[in-house]
């Protein structure tokens, strides 16, 4: 039992913050990102035995959350926020400069078709590769693999119409 509420801390401890930033990317409202997250770990909890792999934990979690998220839209449909700016920035004690180009990134990323959005979301906030992605998504590997080839040539569009050269060597 110890060695549950152990791992259980370590899980809450390494994946709050993805989890938190993929639910509010999810319905861009900071309460209920909140409170899927909050679900999500009360979900995993009680579901701490079915987990086989800890290696497999981040995938089990967002799996966990992405469902979270249908139930909730099965009940009611929330309004939709913008995003507060703060949000979008990272550690405010990293270089201005770096925060400025995960901001533009991020806004970039919001102006995504859905398509090319989710699976772009879920390399870059989870460090998921194409064939994780295309079991979350329940996608073929080459439909994902095209879905963040055109996401990425999309983004280089959108920053060449207004950022800076420099901003956009964090696309790649």
């Amino acid at each position: 039992m110890r060695h549950k509420h152990r791992f259980f801390e370590q899980l809450v401890s390494a994946y709050a913050n993805d989890l938190y930033r993929y639910a509010y990317w999810l319905c861009k409202n900071v309460t209920v990102a909140e409170d899927l997250v909050q679900e999500t770990f009360s979900r995993a909890w009680k579901a701490l035995e079915s987990l086989q792999d800890e290696k497999a934990a981040k995938a089990w979690l967002l799996t966990i959350l992405r469902r979270e998220h249908a139930r909730l839209y099965e009940k009611y449909q929330p309004q939709l926020l913008e995003m507060d700016e703060s949000i979008a920035m990272e550690d405010p004690e990293h270089d201005p400069q770096m925060n400025t180009e995960r901001q533009q990134l991020y806004q970039a990323m919001l102006q995504l078709p859905e398509e090319y959005k989710e699976p772009l979301m879920l390399q870059v906030i989870w460090g998921l590769n194409g064939q994780e992605i295309a079991e979350q998504l329940d996608l073929k590997l080459a439909t994902v693999n095209t879905r963040l080839f055109r996401a990425r040539q999309q983004l280089k569009q959108l920053w060449d119409g207004g950022s800076a050269t420099e901003s956009r060597e964090v696309v790649r």
